[in-house]
């Protein structure tokens, strides 16, 4: 059976898997080949960068599976801190993930659009070019939709590092926050959307802060930690 310590080390590489895969897929691949304002420059991307955005694609699935994972494994380290928050922290993830990988249809749309031998032979450029944006916006949508729940997780995620005794509080602290800071970005992105991309950054930094913070704990921990402990509270 694995010790606290073995298995910090796995969630900390699964949290690791986690920010890397999601950022190379969002931040890089979509951001560089992604104008949702342009459709012609966003498919002249795609088309000059197919292998590019195929392994944004994969990238993100990996992502999900690794986020999939990670709260099964976390459970086993605070499941004596409190069983009924770490039972909501996995079942959130559940979700999230869920919503997320259906997503990922609209994210391969563009693909099909764009084959040579498919849909691109039929239609004239310009509805192709509408047909990307379309799909690669409601990616967008689903992703903001898969939000309230991967901003959920980090509730009760907060809450048992701050009262078990094996994390710094403010950890917890920032990971509460970053919740509280996920569901107002939702509520931003759907109610202001206007307001959405100036916003979205200072909104959800407490979330970054606190979930980096924690992969990074967690790694250490696990490498050259002592042997990590949890309290019943529940």
């Amino acid at each position: 059976m694995l010790n606290n310590k073995r298995i910090a080390l796995i969630a900390g590489a699964l949290y690791l898997t986690v920010i890397v895969c999601g950022i190379f897929a969002e931040k890089y691949v979509r951001f560089t080949l992604v104008n949702l304002t342009d459709g012609a420059e966003t498919v002249r991307n795609i088309k000059d960068n197919v292998m590019l955005f195929r392994m944004g694609f994969v990238a993100d699935l990996i992502m999900q599976l690794a986020y999939f994972l990670l709260p099964i494994v976390l459970y086993q380290l605070f499941k004596k801190t409190s069983r009924a928050m770490a039972g909501l922290m996995v079942l959130s993830v559940t979700v999230a993930v869920a919503i997320m990988c259906i997503n990922m249809l609209n994210h391969y749309a563009p693909l099909l659009l764009l084959n040579p031998n498919g849909y691109s032979v039929s239609y004239d450029p310009e509805h192709i070019n509408s047909w990307v944006l379309f799909y690669l916006e409601m990616h967008n949508k689903g992703y903001h939709i898969a939000q309230l729940f991967f901003g959920l997780w980090l509730l009760p995620l907060g809450y048992m590092v701050i009262k078990s005794d094996s994390f710094p509080k403010i950890i917890g602290l920032f990971l509460i926050l970053g919740c509280f800071g996920y569901l107002l970005d939702f509520l931003v992105y759907f109610l202001l959307p206007e307001k959405s991309s100036a916003l979205s950054e200072y909104i959800t930094a407490p979330a970054d802060l606190g979930e980096f913070s924690l992969c990074i704990y967690l790694l250490i921990q696990g490498i050259m930690g002592t042997k990590l402990n949890s309290k019943n509270k529940s």
